[in-house]
């Protein structure tokens, strides 16, 4: 059983990047649905939830495709970090994470709403910051645009600099897992997929 047509529902290059590496065609199709932020559910839950609105508000538009969503958050001992609002916001975000390990979040949504099948799951990523100055944070600011990203950081955008040890997924810390992205569309291509 082959793999249904793919949409990719997020206009973020990075997720675009990763999915080439699984050899898979598909179509991105962003689903600009609001991200959700409750204080009540897990990151874990959180992540998940996001995931599926996104892929939820694309498979309406296209039933007969396989739609797949993520989020990611990332989080330090109960605090959420989403995408910064400004630079300010992610020079404050990466003062906090500096010099402790933080979790690397991406809840993942596949959906065919033709065939009524849908999976859905979280990874998790420890990542441990280098000590940081002030100056160090504001060359990493002044190298990349922290805006789009969850933290205010990209692993892959000199991240080096930043990141002392990955426990888990480095791709999750991009924006996807791949590794386990790989075996659930195995799964799906499975007779009892």
């Amino acid at each position: 059983m082959a793999l249904p047509r793919l949409i990719l529902a997020s206009a973020s290059p990075r997720r675009s990047e990763l999915l080439r590496r699984l050899d898979l065609e598909f179509q991105v199709m962003s689903s600009d649905t609001p991200e959700v932020l409750h204080e009540q559910l897990t990151p874990s839950e959180l992540a998940q939830i996001n995931a599926y609105r996104k892929a939820r508000a694309v498979s309406k538009r296209f039933p007969d495709y396989l739609v797949l969503g993520a989020d990611t958050i990332v989080t330090l001992e109960g605090n959420l970090f989403g995408k910064p609002a400004n630079l300010a916001e992610a020079r404050r975000m990466l003062q906090q994470l500096q010099g402790n390990t933080h979790q690397v979040v991406t809840g993942v949504s596949l959906i065919h709403l033709r065939h009524r099948q849908e999976r859905l799951f979280a990874e998790i990523t420890e990542v441990t910051f280098r000590p940081l100055s002030t100056a160090q944070i504001d060359r990493y600011l002044a190298s990349m645009n922290p805006l789009d990203k969850a933290g205010g950081y990209a692993i892959q955008e000199g991240g080096d600099v930043l990141v002392q040890d990955v426990v888990g997924s480095y791709f999750n810390v991009v924006g996807l897992p791949l590794e386990r992205l790989k075996v659930e569309l195995e799964r799906w291509q499975s007779p009892q997929g």
